[in-house]
């Protein structure tokens, strides 16, 4: 799993690239406070490697909690900037800060 940042100078926002290897997957999705954990608003790509990639433009100076879901099952990234309780899922959500 790998989150990639990358800031642009034209806008205050930052391209943040989720990926996550799941090469058995058939479905992968992004989920988190910065689509209203919606699984159809950021699907990943699987790559012939079986790795999932997608990029997301976030608003810089904002942290976001954030799950994958891989085949319906919520998977937390290993790579994540840091780990939130989140009382509603009763887990512990991904932290991306950007």
């Amino acid at each position: 799993m790998a989150i990639k940042k990358q800031y642009l100078k034209s806008k205050p926002v930052c391209k943040v690239t989720f990926s996550i290897e799941a090469e058995e997957a058939k479905k992968v999705s992004v989920v988190g406070s910065f689509n209203d954990w919606n699984a159809k608003k950021a699907p990943l790509k699987k790559l012939k490697n079986g790795t999932f990639k997608g990029t997301l433009d976030l608003e810089k100076d904002n942290t976001y909690e954030f799950k994958y879901i891989v085949d319906g099952n919520y998977v937390n990234d290993d790579a994540a900037d840091a780990y939130a309780w989140n009382d509603f899922a009763g887990a512990e959500n991904s932290v991306v800060t950007v």
